[in-house]
Order: C-alpha cells, then sequence, then structure tokens
C-alpha cells in the first residue's frame, strides 16, 4: 500500500450527487479528490456495438440480486453518461408519501416549493430545456397518438439533449459520440477540475474509518481498465469530509462494510431501497393498422418501422399523476428505447400462457418484428421492499465477468402495494395500445429474473425519523458527522418519473450544509459558485434560502 494521502474533501462518485458536489466544493476553495470505480472516456471512445470490452460493456454496471437486478453507470460521469437525458421534476404529491412506514417520507423541511429552487440550479448549469413536438422521435409520436386515440393525453419530455446536435443514432444509452447528451462531462466535471478537483478513474473505494484527529481514512483498489475482477493496487486518502455518492446499489454497501472501523450505522443503511417501481410493456405493432387508425406514415408504405431511430424517450403519458388518487395507484407511462442488444433480451413474446417467453418459438417469430416493437416504460410507487445482505468482500457486487456483470445481495420482495401499482400500469397501456387492433401487448413477469431497475433509490436514504432514515433533512450520516450520502440512494422512494433531475436538485440542496460542516472541521471554503457556465440567476435564488 502506497503512503497515506490528504485532502480536505474526498468525494465517491462522479454521477450527479458527486459531480456537482465536487464542483461547489473545489470552486469554494477546498482541495477536493474524487474517486470513480469506471473508466474516463469521452465521445470518441463511446462505440456503437455490443462487443465485450467495447465502451457499452466498460460504463455499464448491471448487478444481479435476488429478486431485483440494478444497471447503473460505471464510468466518470456516472449515470449522466448512460441515461437518457430524461429531466422532469418529481410531481408533488411524491414529497408528501408515507410508502410503508405510515408517516411521511420526505423531510419536512422538503417539498416540491422548497426544492423547486434547486431544480432551477440544475436546469440553468446542464441546461435542461422542453422538447416541442417537432423534437419527438416518430416512436414518441406513435405514443403520442395512440394516447390520443385512447382518450389520454401525452407530454414531450423535457430533456438535457443539444437537439441540434443529437442525430438520432439511438445508442444514448452507451454514451454519446457525437457531444448532444448534456452529460456531466460537459458542466460540473470540467467546472470542478478547473477549480483544482482532481478526478481519477479506476479508483474503486472499499471502506472508510475514522482518523485519530477526527478525519476519515478511505481505502480503495484500483482496478484494471479490461478487467474490473482484477485490482493492481490499493491506497487510503485521509479527508476532513466524505461525500460518498457511489450510487445507491454501491453506496450501502460500503458503508455496511465500513461499520467494523466506525461503528454501528443508522439502522436504515442498506434498507428502503426502491426501484422506483419501474417496469416494462413491450407491444408488437401492426402496421397496417396504425395506418388506418391512426393515420401515421413514414412515406415509405410503413406506418411503423422506426423504433431504431431516434434517442430515447421523447414521449410520456402523466394522466395519472394526480395527487387526489390514492397512494400506490399513480405512475407515469413513457415511450421508451433499448438497443436490440438489451431490447431482445428483455422482451417477451405476447399471447404465450405457458412457460417463459424470453427464448422459443414464439420468441423467435417475435424477433422477426423487432422494427415494429414499441416499448412502454412504467415509473409508479414501490413499498421500498429491498434489503441489502452481508457485502462481498470487495466492492458493491461479486463479479461474474470481465466487465458489466456482478452477483450482488439485494433481496428484493414486492408487496402487495406494488403489485396493485404495476398491474394497473400494465392494464392501462394494454388498454391504449390494443384498442382497435393496434398492438399485442406483453407486460414484464417476474417469473424468471425477477424485477429490474435503472433508477436505483433511497438505499440509505434521508428523512426525520431516525428509524426509518440514514441521513438527516441535510443529508448527513447519522451518527458519523462529517461524512454525506448526495446520490440516489438519499432520495426517500419512488419518484413516478425519471429522478436524474430530482438527485441532482438534493445533491445541490446538500451543499451549503456540507461547507458548513467542512468549516467547522477546519476547511476553509465557501459557498455561492455561480452555475459552471458561469450564469448566476440560480445562485441568486438560493442565497436568500441559506441562514446567515
Amino acid at each position: 500500500m502506497n503512503a497515506v494521502e490528504r485532502t480536505d474533501v474526498l468525494v465517491v462518485g462522479s454521477g450527479f450527487g458527486g459531480a456537482i458536489t465536487a464542483y461547489h466544493l473545489a470552486a469554494g476553495g477546498a482541495a477536493v479528490t474524487v474517486l470513480e470505480r469506471g473508466p474516463w472516456l469521452d465521445g470518441d471512445d463511446f462505440e456503437h456495438d455490443y462487443k465485450l470490452g467495447s465502451s457499452y460493456t466498460r460504463v455499464f454496471d448491471f448487478t444481479v440480486g435476488d429478486g431485483m437486478s440494478v444497471l447503473g453507470g460505471n464510468c466518470v460521469g456516472g449515470g449522466s453518461v448512460v441515461y437518457f437525458a430524461s429531466m422532469p421534476r418529481a410531481p408533488r404529491f411524491v414529497f408528501e408519501r408515507h410508502g410503508s412506514i405510515g408517516r411521511r417520507m420526505w423531510p419536512a423541511a422538503i417539498s416540491r416549493e422548497t426544492l423547486d429552487p434547486w431544480y432551477d440550479r440544475v436546469a440553468e448549469a446542464l441546461p435542461v430545456h422542453r422538447q416541442e413536438w417537432s423534437d419527438v422521435t416518430y416512436a414518441g409520436g406513435l405514443w403520442a397518438a395512440a394516447c390520443d386515440h385512447a382518450g389520454r393525453t401525452a407530454n414531450p419530455l423535457p430533456v438535457a439533449i443539444d437537439t441540434d446536435k443529437c442525430v438520432n443514432c439511438n445508442w444514448m444509452m452507451a454514451g454519446c459520440r457525437f457531444d448532444a447528451k448534456r452529460s456531466l462531462l460537459f458542466s460540473y466535471l470540467p467546472a470542478a477540475i478547473a477549480h483544482g478537483a482532481e478526478i481519477r478513474p479506476l479508483h474503486e473505494v472499499q471502506s472508510i474509518a475514522r482518523t485519530d484527529d477526527g478525519g476519515y481514512r478511505v481505502h480503495f483498489d484500483i482496478v484494471d481498465d479490461e478487467d474490473y475482477r482484477i485490482h493492481r493496487g490499493t491506497g487510503a486518502i485521509d479527508a476532513r469530509i466524505v461525500v460518498l455518492a457511489a450510487g445507491a446499489g454501491a453506496t450501502p454497501v460500503i458503508l455496511q462494510r465500513s461499520e467494523a472501523a466506525l461503528g454501528p450505522m443508522p439502522p436504515a443503511v442498506g434498507r428502503y431501497f426502491s426501484g422506483n417501481g419501474e417496469r416494462l410493456n413491450t407491444a408488437v405493432l401492426d402496421e397496417d393498422r396504425v395506418a388506418e387508425v391512426l393515420g401515421l406514415s413514414r412515406g415509405d408504405g410503413l406506418a411503423y418501422a422506426a423504433n431504431h431511430i431516434g434517442r430515447g424517450p421523447t414521449v410520456a403519458n402523466w394522466d395519472r399523476l394526480d395527487g387526489s388518487l390514492p397512494e400506490y395507484s399513480r405512475y407515469s407511462l413513457e415511450q421508451l428505447y433499448f438497443p436490440p442488444g438489451l431490447g431482445t433480451i428483455l422482451a417477451q413474446a405476447a399471447d404465450v400462457t405457458d412457460g417463459p417467453t424470453w427464448f422459443g418459438l414464439n420468441k423467435k417469430e417475435m424477433l422477426k418484428r423487432w422494427s415494429s416493437w414499441l416499448t412502454i416504460f412504467t415509473m409508479s410507487e414501490d413499498d421500498n421492499e429491498g434489503v441489502f445482505g452481508p457485502p462481498p468482500l470487495t466492492g458493491n457486487a461479486t463479479r461474474i465477468s470481465q466487465q458489466m456483470l456482478g452477483h450482488g445481495a439485494l433481496r428484493y420482495r414486492p408487496t402487495a402495494n406494488t403489485l396493485h401499482g404495476w398491474a394497473a400500469s400494465d392494464a392501462e397501456v394494454k388498454d391504449i395500445l390494443e384498442r382497435d387492433g393496434l398492438a399485442r401487448v406483453m407486460p414484464w413477469t417476474n417469473d424468471v429474473v425477477g424485477a429490474y431497475t435503472v433508477h436505483p433509490l433511497a438505499s440509505c436514504r434521508m428523512g426525520d425519523d431516525p428509524g426509518t432514515s440514514a441521513l438527516d433533512d441535510r443529508n448527513e450520516l447519522r451518527g458519523h458527522p462529517g461524512i454525506f450520502v448526495t446520490d440516489g440512494s438519499a432520495v426517500p422512494g419512488a419518484l413516478t418519473v425519471n429522478p436524474a433531475m430530482t438527485i441532482a436538485a438534493v445533491a445541490e440542496r446538500s451543499v451549503p450544509g456540507i461547507v458548513e460542516a467542512a468549516r467547522r472541521r477546519g476547511v476553509r471554503v465557501t459557498y455561492g459558485a455561480p452555475a459552471p457556465d458561469g450564469s448566476t440567476s440560480g445562485r441568486r435564488a438560493v442565497l436568500p434560502l441559506l441562514a446567515t
């Protein structure tokens, strides 16, 4: 092991929670080091193929659990590099949810109104804009037309995409080689570096211990750049402040592994995991009926053959995002795109009543009609059922393959409440898309591989009740002053929409508290930096909210 290094602030992870805090603390004068488990890639490195060792397998972390699998980012920029850049704000009712604990999950200090100024900071920084109908892809337009035909509404999504640069290649999920996706590689991270922050890729944090002077020592392994199962060395860094932002599938594991050195963890660490209530429905469209009923045509004689042309989700149905509805009956329905490598694996054949439908003759026939698929993505309200078991020896999972794939200790058993939300959304999708013979729809089934999520949340959540939340309302870990959690694991529960905007806003909101804690620990740092591009309207809006 090398000699122990020192920094003011050690940030674990470089996604939204890590990049945002790293930027503001570095801009405020602190010495900041960011440790990122994955590689550092840019536009020229993103490849349009699925070969082992390509960017596609290098930038993802796919962890198979017991009843739930989690897909996340594994690279500098984290989930912002591999997400679909959909950036809606959470509905107001989300912040009033009680979930499974019988009381408000979110801290009393946070509501949609109090979070809006922090949402505004994120929207300014990336930036985020609402798409026009002229920006919508054909697949999104088809979903909108089907919703209208069924008496529902549809809305273009707000996104962090430069539509002038986007070429509709539909490889957005594997990074963007055209630099059209406004990931953190173009905003917070370069701004953090400009202010002196150091970002180290291929550094996987294993545990945290206390130092004699009241700080923390963070232990890490250096990961091989081709085979993530191989570690090339170890190291440690001492810091006054530690910011954990490794993702909801990894942050609790680091804390669990650190308990022997740090002392008891809050009981909510590694509990109350939420998969954001996510679910898939795959529809196989009848092109003739689409043309006849919806009047859609691409001008080549086919009404629908465009799912492989576009840029991911562009249109959502938000009719059920109604705060007057009972909890567990609210959800959004979003047109989605999975590239063929994932889509062919995830999709199931319709009208099959016996046995698995991911393979066999029915699946083979379905694959012949790939260009006629439409995938609808549900984000609903779940019961925070996920629980992490004992951590593996290293990392967040036991690595199965050279890259991407691992087996984790997450256990997930959906409750009747969660199942109710899924069933209601499945029925809604079926009613919209099977109306007048437009399509045949098959919902996801958990029977073979369990549930899944691409938006893991809440495994170290914030709240007012120490018994059911690991963090206070300022994102500080209970009983461990100076350790903060700012990634999706801090969000208390499912959001019914894509969570990136909310994760980022909560991270923005956490920074003044982290600055205050750093000052108490002897770090000379201030708060008040503009957006990464120098814009100041967001700063002017939040400064009056801070205690003087």
